[in-house]
């Protein structure tokens, strides 16, 4: 549906929690409830931090560096006067609210990112502004929750300075410890493989209660430099905690949207009225702005693209569960207002999500900052077929990039006018690859069935299994070479025999829907069809597993 899944599993909650009943998450967990929903969290964060590259960000280190500290401060000052005056409730408790929503969260954007797929410039942005103001925005929570306890004054600031001192100061040299460490034990091979992953989770577990019994609410602060510090460290092989961190986290995510958004009370949300609706507003037409314009301001960031940065910042997991945590602090100390945070935040999460998610992606179109669509070939190997079949694709309109180990082989390629580049460019995990942009197939034509197998293997995880096809193989290494592109029949001998016989691809107009049979009875029994281009210059191959279901002015792409 090319929506994030965050929306649907927001609308689960609420469907299965207040709606119908089916959920009560208190009753489920009982206290365990906020240790879990913790913990989940400081997983989610570490995940998160993992993907954190400083190289990533050159160039743009500053607007990230003015969003986490001149932006955070321009949303936390206009949400608390937005609040104090729509609301008409403390300022106390208006300016806890403002440092919770200086929150955005990984658990919110990445899914939108996912689904809408913006420039790098701009992902990358937001994915360390999500990642990092968490942590932020729950120490600026516990500085104003420790700054109203302590009763107000001069006394009760220099404490909170203390308190905030300490979190931070402890948070990052736990993080840095913990991350030094498990990346020495990585690089000397000092934990199994095997329980490479395991370990990881033990030690954010470890380090994040650890941070917190010295320091309460510095755990997050601690996880996050635990995974940044892991992240740049060299001669660290990350991979498969990444994919395994990865996995667990978007269950996390699952698990902790439909929980918290069961504990929903219509009867609080509806107390609020129209003035959470418009405090939602201000948010998300005067605070964000401000906050992109004053952090963006002499970068080098196009108009496109600070709009959009302007008009993603969807709150989530964290932001409930301080909001949760803090007002039931609040009220034991007396509090009248402090009941409205959880409903004011969940209103704010709701709008947000909603909004934002439907948005997205006509928005990141309109502005034009999002990434072409990945319809175009990668061609693993160069030589006559795969040339051939490289300039019939450009003749209509498909992007195609040959790639080759051998820069002798390329040169042929490039006298052709045919994109190339050597070796095997691949994108890394959470960035992109600027020469794969736009490409989303892989063809391994080489004719050394060991370099197709090698192909294969090398961009699986780049383009998914059911985007990687060959050359018909031997039948020993057929499981590891995806799907049979053209026929069984058609291998490398027999198409290069027919090449070298004469053999072009030709192009044919349908003016009907498209009948294989009927196709090889009139062009003969040595034609073979190759790829089914439709009006929008979308090509799909022909293969051993699926017949492209072609129609009325599509044109085929044939050898005879």
């Amino acid at each position: 549906m090319k929506l994030p899944a965050i929306l649907f599993l927001l609308l689960s909650g609420i469907t299965a929690g207040p709606i119908l009943g089916l959920i009560h998450p208190e009753t489920l967990l009982g206290d365990l409830l906020f240790p879990f929903v913790s913990l989940s969290v400081a997983i989610i964060l570490f995940e998160g931090s993992l993907t954190l590259k400083f190289k990533e960000i050159k160039g743009l280190h500053v607007v990230v560096r003015n969003m986490l500290s001149i932006g955070a401060a321009v949303t936390w000052i206009i949400t608390t006067i937005a609040t104090r005056l729509i609301l008409d409730i403390s300022w106390e408790v208006a300016t806890l609210f403002g440092a919770i929503m200086v929150v955005t969260g990984p658990t919110v954007v990445a899914p939108i990112l996912r689904a809408v797929r913006p420039v790098p410039s701009v992902s990358n942005i937001l994915r360390w502004e999500s990642i990092v103001i968490d942590p932020i925005g729950a120490a600026l929570a516990v500085l104003v929750f420790e700054f109203i306890v302590s009763g107000g004054g001069r006394e009760a600031l220099g404490h909170t300075l203390v308190t905030f001192s300490q979190l931070v100061f402890l948070g990052s040299i736990i993080g840095c410890i913990a991350g030094y460490c498990f990346g020495l034990c990585l690089r000397y091979h000092f934990i199994p493989e095997f329980l490479h992953t395991l370990a990881a989770l033990a030690m954010v577990f470890a380090s994040f209660a650890l941070a917190n019994f010295f320091q309460p609410e510095s755990g997050l602060v601690t996880v996050t430099v635990f995974g940044i510090w892991l992240a740049n460290m060299k001669n660290i092989d990350l991979e498969h905690i990444l994919a395994f961190k990865e996995t667990l986290s978007i269950l996390l995510i699952s698990l902790l949207f439909i929980v918290l958004a069961a504990r929903l009370d219509f009867s609080t949300l509806q107390q609020l009225g129209w003035q959470a609706l418009l405090i939602c507003l201000v948010l998300q037409f005067l605070a964000r702005p401000l906050s992109i314009a004053a952090s963006a301001m002499g970068s080098s960031l196009s108009q496109g693209e600070r709009h959009f940065l302007a008009w993603i910042a969807p709150r989530g997991i964290v932001a409930a569960a301080i909001s949760s945590l803090f007002a039931l602090k609040l009220e034991g100390y007396g509090h009248a207002d402090a009941p409205l945070l959880v409903p004011l935040t969940f209103m704010v999460i709701i709008f947000t999500v909603l909004v934002q998610s439907l948005t997205a992606g006509p928005i990141a179109k309109l502005l034009k900052v999002t990434l072409p669509e990945p319809n175009g070939f990668l061609i693993f190997g160069s030589n006559h077929i795969s040339r051939a079949i490289a300039k019939a694709l450009l003749k209509s309109g498909v992007k195609v990039l040959i790639t080759d180990n051998n820069a002798t082989r390329l040169t042929k390629a490039t006298k052709d006018g045919i994109p190339n580049c050597l070796g095997r460019p691949i994108a890394q995990k959470t960035g992109y690859n600027v020469e794969l942009l736009g490409l989303g197939t892989l063809l391994a034509l080489s004719a050394h069935e060991s370099e197709n197998v090698a192909a294969t293997f090398h961009y699986r995880e780049e383009f998914g299994k059911s985007n990687i096809y060959s050359l018909f193989p031997h039948r020993t290494t057929q499981q590891f070479c995806g799907t049979t592109l053209f026929s069984k029949q058609a291998g490398y001998t027999l198409l290069s025999r027919m090449v070298e016989e004469g053999a072009t691809i030709q192009r044919l107009k349908l003016q009907e829907k498209f009948d294989l049979q009927t196709f090889l009875e009139s062009k003969g029994p040595e034609a073979v069809p190759l790829f089914a281009v439709d009006p929008r210059k979308h090509a799909y191959c022909f293969n051993t597993e699926n017949i492209p279901s072609a129609g009325k002015d599509w044109h085929i792409l044939y050898l005879a």
